[in-house]
């Protein structure tokens, strides 16, 4: 499991246990750690997003390169 995704689902877990308990100070703690890894998930979406976009035009000046 990647880290952005066990972060989500033991943040939520936290999160219903301090809910159950009524643990505030751990259901804060859950909804930070599940937001964290919400984050994490967008920020590598976009990293691979920029990789692909990269590649396409690295793989556009090659064809180019090739022609000439």
């Amino acid at each position: 499991m990647k880290d952005d995704k066990r972060d989500q689902v033991e943040g939520k877990a936290k999160e219903l246990t301090g809910k159950v308990s009524g643990n505030k100070r751990r259901e804060n703690e859950g909804k930070a750690q599940n937001t964290g890894g919400k984050i994490k998930e967008k920020v590598n979406d976009a990293s691979d997003s920029v990789k692909g976009a990269v590649d396409g035009v690295k793989e556009a000046f090659s064809e180019d390169d090739k022609k000439d």
